[in-house]
């Protein structure tokens, strides 16, 4: 049994998109013409972004930002994950799915890869989107103390 936490990716246009935003993809597997299978070593952090619409407009707007767990090992079930994550954040709507994906791409204009980012920055975003705040945004000086932090802790 594989310790890597596997994501479906399905599209099927104008209905289903699943995609990463971001996160280191160590392996990939075909299944047909709308579906991959992407695998994440345990510990990497992930975007993974469903949306889905119906004749009547959008069903669903969501994103969950993960970091994968080993198999085995206590984690929270998401659909098209298996065997799941934990979960640093997780919002539903294309308002709040939106601003997320404005401060990934914030991140990235710093040149960070926000895959390195501190879990706890995504892990309390949430909090200042519930009422409508600028989020504190994620700095070079902020990232710099997580690394020095990452280092000491080893």
């Amino acid at each position: 049994m594989s310790d890597l936490t596997e994501v479906e990716i399905l599209w099927l246009e104008k209905r289903i998109e699943n995609r990463i935003r971001f996160g280191r993809v160590v392996e990939e597997r075909r299944l047909d013409g709308h579906r991959r299978v992407l695998s994440f070593a345990p510990a990497s952090i992930l975007a993974f972004v469903r949306w889905t619409s119906s004749d009547f407009g959008t069903v669903i707007s969501r994103i969950d930002i993960l970091r994968a767990v080993a198999t085995g090992k206590r984690c929270t079930t998401i659909p098209y994950v298996k065997p799941g994550g934990e979960i640093l954040l997780r919002l539903s709507g294309w308002p709040k799915v939106e601003r997320v994906l404005q401060m990934i791409d914030a991140v990235e204009a710093l040149g960070i890869d926000p895959a390195d980012v501190a879990p706890d920055y995504w892990h309390h975003v949430h909090n200042r989107l519930s009422v409508n705040e600028n989020p504190r945004p994620y700095t070079k000086t902020r990232h710099q103390a997580w690394l020095h932090r990452q280092r000491v802790m080893r």
